[in-house]
């Protein structure tokens, strides 16, 4: 069931993403040759904790054979999502490495990652964190009431094809608001004029997933961590969109 949100509500869930736009201007200078993930998670979990928010993550019981450990998910290299900060994985020159973050504020969530790249990258790899972004934004221009989901998940997919990249099917954006994960899901891939319409008080993340190879997935012996099938580097951009009657309000950028 699509829980539509108010204008009062859409206002709290932008305090709640302000608190994530604050973790990620925080965190980006840590992301550097050196720096274990279990640092950036402790600073990440400590500034939300401070501005009277919640980690959603933290403890979270949806996905995985135990609670999520952490208050954000770092994944690194061929790890997809959900990889789990720890003071033994230490970053190093040449990698990639996603931060998903999530907020509970005043009783509403959003979610939102960003993938920074470490020293240098090989220039293929660049390219992947680089049009993962673009994704997003191409998703972006056709979330508005009337469209549907099938046309924002076409426009990902179209442009990470283009580049020669695999758009993973198995994982999708999804609701967001009075719970971390809501209906529906939203797609990194799709035809367009299919699926289901958008209208206005809907609240959701869009989020590209996004490999150098293959798009198939593997599942670490964790349970929780998405690895890709072919052990290439894989990538991640997301934000919380609100529709309104007048277009989308991105409340985590």
């Amino acid at each position: 069931m699509i829980r539509l949100k108010s204008k009062a509500d859409i206002e709290k869930m932008r305090a709640s993403g302000s608190i994530l736009k604050r973790v990620f201007e925080t965190v980006a200078p840590m992301m550097r040759p050196g720096v274990s993930t279990a640092t950036i998670d402790r600073v990440a979990h400590d500034l939300i904790v401070e501005a009277g928010a919640i980690p959603s993550c933290l403890g979270y019981e949806s996905g995985g054979p135990t609670p999520f450990p952490t208050a954000t998910c770092i994944s690194v290299d061929d790890e997809i999502v959900h990889g789990f900060p720890s003071e033994t994985k230490v970053l190093e020159e040449g990698m990639i490495v996603s931060l998903d973050v999530c907020a509970c504020l005043d009783g509403f969530h959003t979610d939102a990652a960003r993938t920074y790249i470490i020293g240098n990258v090989d220039p293929r790899v660049r390219e992947l964190v680089e049009v993962t972004e673009q994704a997003f934004f191409e998703g972006l221009k056709e979330v508005r009431a009337g469209k549907r989901l099938g046309d924002v998940g076409a426009a990902v997919q179209t442009l990470c094809e283009a580049h020669g990249f695999g758009v993973v099917r198995e994982l999708s954006g999804h609701g967001v608001g009075y719970e971390l994960h809501e209906d529906p899901d939203v797609p990194n891939y799709g035809r367009r004029g299919r699926g289901l319409r958008i209208r206005p008080g809907m609240t959701f993340a869009l989020e590209p997933m996004v490999t150098l190879g293959s798009r198939h997935i593997n599942v670490a012996d964790n349970g929780w961590t998405i690895l890709t099938a072919d052990g290439l580097p894989a990538a991640h951009y997301e934000n919380t969109l609100a529709i309104t009657e007048d277009g989308v309000d991105i409340l985590t950028l």
